[in-house]
C-alpha cells in the first residue's frame, strides 16, 4: 500500500466482505471472547492486535463504507488541528454514526465505494499516514489476508498450510455463492487445536447466516 493510503489500495468491496467474513467466522468459532462483531452498522473488527478497528459496511446500490483506525499509524491531527475525515462526504453516508465516531476522535481513515471505485477526502500534505496498511492490510492483498487469517488463529504448526488452504478455499466459496454448512465446518476443521475446545459450529453458521454468504 502507499504512504499513506490511497483509494486505489484497496480491492473491491465484495473482496473485503468476504475476507472480513471469513477471519470473523474463524475467530467467532474459536476464540472465547471474539474482537468481531456483525450488526446493521456492518462487520467490526473492535481489536486489531494493538487496539485499532476496523468496520466495513455493505450499502445498496452498490456502495459501501470501510473506515478505522490504528493508534499507531493513523495521524487524526494536523497543526493541532483534527482532521476532518467525512468533509466533502456524498449524501447517502450513514451519517449518525460517523459523525458519533468523528466527534470521538475515533477516525484514521474512512473510504467510501461509489460509481465503481473507493474515495477519500484529499488529505493534508502533512498527513502521512493513515494507518490504514497496519489496521487492515488484507484490504488491498489476499496473501495478507491468508497470512493474517492464519496467524490469528494460531493453529498447530502441522496444520497451517492445511489451513491456509481452507481459507483459500473458502473465501472462493464465498465469491462463487456455493457456502453451504459443510464448506463452513471444512473451514473450521484446521483450526482445531488439541488444547482448546473444538471449534463451535453453530456460531460460525449464524454469523455466516447473517453475513449473507450461506447459500
Amino acid at each position: 500500500m502507499h504512504t499513506p493510503s490511497r483509494p486505489e489500495d484497496l480491492d473491491r468491496p465484495e473482496l473485503l466482505w468476504t475476507r472480513a467474513v471469513t477471519m470473523a467466522l474463524l475467530d467467532v468459532a474459536t476464540s472465547r471472547s471474539s474482537e468481531f462483531a456483525l450488526d446493521g452498522d456492518g462487520l467490526w473488527c473492535h481489536a486489531t492486535g494493538a487496539g485499532g478497528w476496523w468496520r466495513l459496511t455493505v450499502l445498496d446500490a452498490g456502495r459501501a463504507v470501510f473506515c478505522g483506525q490504528d493508534p499507531d499509524g493513523s495521524r487524526t491531527h494536523v497543526g493541532g488541528e483534527q482532521v476532518d475525515f467525512l468533509a466533502g462526504g456524498p449524501d447517502w453516508l450513514p451519517w449518525e454514526l460517523p459523525k458519533e465516531d468523528a466527534s470521538g476522535n475515533l477516525f484514521g481513515f474512512v473510504y467510501w465505494w461509489e460509481d465503481g471505485a473507493w474515495h477519500r477526502i484529499p488529505y493534508p500534505a502533512e498527513l502521512d499516514d493513515d494507518g490504514l496498511d497496519m489496521a487492515a492490510p488484507w484490504a488491498g492483498s489476499h496473501e495478507e489476508f491468508l497470512t493474517l487469517t492464519v496467524d490469528c488463529c494460531d493453529p498447530p504448526a502441522g496444520r497451517r498450510g492445511a489451513l491456509a488452504e481452507a481459507v483459500g478455499r473458502f473465501a472462493a466459496q464465498v465469491g462463487e455463492g456455493t457456502v453451504d454448512a459443510d464448506a463452513v465446518a471444512a473451514l473450521l476443521a484446521p483450526a482445531r487445536a488439541d488444547d482448546r475446545p473444538e471449534p463451535r459450529l453453530d456460531v460460525a453458521i449464524d454469523l455466516a447466516t447473517r453475513a449473507g454468504v450461506l447459500a
